[in-house]
């Protein structure tokens, strides 16, 4: 089961990937992805980020909180993540950036389901003759 899940997760990506290519060579746009990791380890002892990818090829991340604290499932921490992001995408928008496609992803680290991550791609696309971000 476990290998069956990472090869889905592979494929999931690659696929991703792909699809990022053809609206790149397609529309002649620019392409950038936006990565979410979510760290979904209990006790708060997982590592989650925030990861953009720019049309460069260049990359740059910053931390966000995991979902999980010592007493649980912590939703401060997704408010404040859910506000983090949210300030992100709209800064993209706001400079001619389009949200093109949104790309979830969960993996789990063991048949019993205890650990593992969420992560969502974000596709995002804009003319090439408009300033980059």
């Amino acid at each position: 089961m476990k290998k069956l899940i990472i090869s889905l997760f592979t494929l999931l990506g690659l696929a991703g990937s792909l699809v990022a290519q053809e609206i790149k060579q397609s529309n002649k746009n620019q392409i950038i992805q936006v990565t979410t990791v979510e760290s979904v380890l209990a006790g708060g002892l997982g590592r989650s980020k925030i990861i953009i990818t720019n049309a460069d090829g260049t990359q740059k991340d910053s931390d966000i909180n995991n979902l999980f604290s010592a007493t649980g499932i912590n939703f401060k921490n997704i408010k404040e993540n859910e506000e983090k992001f949210i300030k992100l995408l709209k800064s993209y928008i706001d400079d001619g950036w389009k949200l093109e496609q949104v790309i979830p992803l969960t993996l789990s680290q063991n048949d019993g389901g205890s650990g593992g991550i969420f992560m969502t791609r974000y596709l995002l696309t804009k003319d090439e003759q408009t300033k980059t971000h």
